[in-house]
């Protein structure tokens, strides 16, 4: 017997079906009948509260997402190893041709607790080694905290993290090639889930500001 979170994703799956297939001009007849063309790329969280598609509306082919632990960004990198999010990156900017970046972080993020709490991950495991990718952004946000106590250290390192994904971003030679031949767009967001409110990092006064809809 299958157990009932299973059966929901099943049952959900069949609403989806039936909103996404029903009928000869559906959705999925277009989407499927070229190939797909999403405008943003998001750089997202693994995060099971911080969904981007259902965070902004957004329907089938809208958007092409890459979900990490804390939403980083790795540097550059091009060692021949096995860089997941990097080839994600490029097949978006160079194959899809993105005309937006997003890097989507958001508050309460485990990861960037991890980066703040190493004793309370596993020793020499995979979350340790991954999210060293945001130390710069611990280290100014220590340094941030130092000097005004108002904002707690977490959500000042989640902010950071998100500089430093953007910083890491325009690292990528083909970034840089797409922001200056053709205006690709690099965004840092910030969701607060406790608010309900977006964020955008703003590079002239490097702070996050409240995004008036």
């Amino acid at each position: 017997m299958l157990k009932k979170e299973i059966v929901r994703l099943l049952t959900g799956f069949r609403q989806f079906k039936e909103k996404f297939y029903a009928g000869d001009d559906s959705v999925y007849s277009k989407l499927q009948n070229g190939v797909q063309a999403p405008k943003t790329l998001i750089i997202g969280c693994s995060d099971s509260r911080v969904d981007p598609a259902i965070l902004s509306s957004s329907g089938p082919g809208e958007l092409f997402v890459v979900r990490n632990v804390a939403n980083l960004v790795p540097p550059f990198d091009p060692d021949g190893g096995r860089h997941g999010v990097s080839a994600a990156i490029e097949f978006a900017v160079v194959n899809l041709k993105v005309e937006n970046v997003i890097v989507l972080g958001h508050s309460q993020c485990g990861g960037i607790r991890a980066l703040l709490n190493p004793e309370n991950t596993m020793a020499g495991g995979f979350l340790q080694q991954w999210v060293k990718i945001a130390e710069p952004a611990k280290t100014r946000a220590i340094a941030l905290a130092s000097s005004d106590d108002s904002v707690p250290l977490w959500r000042l390192c989640e902010h950071e993290s998100i500089r430093t994904s953007l910083e890491n971003l325009r690292s990528f030679p083909f970034v840089a090639e797409a922001i200056e031949t053709r205006g690709l767009t690099l965004l840092g967001i910030y969701f607060d889930i406790e608010k309900g409110e977006l964020l955008e990092f703003n590079d002239k006064t490097e702070s996050f500001t409240p995004i008036s809809l």
